[in-house]
């Protein structure tokens, strides 16, 4: 069976930092499940066509249903909770899939690419795994303008212009179908300054009312999304869910 490439040991260490904030993170949290998201009407349309599944690095947060669908993450807490309730999981980097080629009819992967140095390296694995005429479900922030600490305390490696984004969708075979504004995050400035404030002097108790307060708070509030044909206009957009399909090549 192919699987992706190892990782250089350059990535090593950003891998590391990512599992411990994550690590931190869910082991303090539920599982929220997919149908409290805004991507569930999105979703079930995807799923009336029958297929093979995957989402990388959810966390506790799948957008994707629990049964039938395989879950890949660096965070063994979150593995595990989702594990007990019956998912197919794998510890796993989206810079190294632990699948065959061209398996997957649904890859579902937000939030993900712009954590990693090495960004060809997964949207390569996300494109070699999905089969020609897969749908794959990607979202990341939008605009270096827009860089807060905030991205940098979770390990953000970059924000994209919408024009190099696309031209890595092109680069890697994905075809932008639709899109449409995402993300949770508040758009208070003052907000995100307690909040890092918060996760710096008292990590524990942050972590504790994020998820048990600040996230049932943001499902509550959360927008219907407008998908649109292509890219959306992206002026001052935050982050963006793109709707690609894997093209044949």
């Amino acid at each position: 069976m192919q699987t992706g490439p190892l990782h250089s040991g350059g990535d090593r260490a950003l891998v590391d930092e990512n599992r411990r904030f994550y690590d931190g993170l869910w082991s303090g949290a539920r599982l929220v499940e997919p149908t409290r998201f805004n991507t569930w009407p999105l979703v079930q349309s995807l799923l009336q066509t029958p297929g093979t599944r995957l989402e990388v690095a959810p966390g506790l947060r799948p957008r994707l249903p629990i049964a039938g669908t395989r879950f890949v993450d660096i965070s063994a807490p979150a593995l595990a909770k989702l594990r007990s309730r019956g998912a197919q999981v794998a510890f796993g980097e989206v810079t190294s899939l632990p699948f065959g080629t061209a398996v997957f009819d649904l890859v579902c992967a937000l939030d993900i690419i712009e954590h990693v140095e090495d960004e060809d390296a997964a949207l390569s694995e996300l494109s070699r795994v999905a089969r020609p005429g897969a749908t794959l479900l990607l979202s990341t922030p939008l605009h270096p303008s827009l860089w807060t600490p905030f991205d940098d305390f979770v390990g953000h490696k970059r924000r994209y212009e919408p024009e190099r984004l696309a031209d890595k969708l092109v680069q890697h075979h994905l075809a932008l179908e639709r899109s449409a504004v995402f993300g949770m995050a508040p758009r208070s400035s003052r907000l995100l300054d307690l909040g890092m404030w918060w996760l710096s002097h008292h990590r524990e108790r942050a972590l504790w009312w994020y998820n048990h307060a600040f996230m049932p708070l943001g499902l509550r509030f959360q927008k219907a999304l407008h998908l649109t044909p292509g890219m959306i206009a992206t002026e001052g957009v935050d982050e963006v869910l793109l709707v690609c399909r894997r093209e044949a090549h």
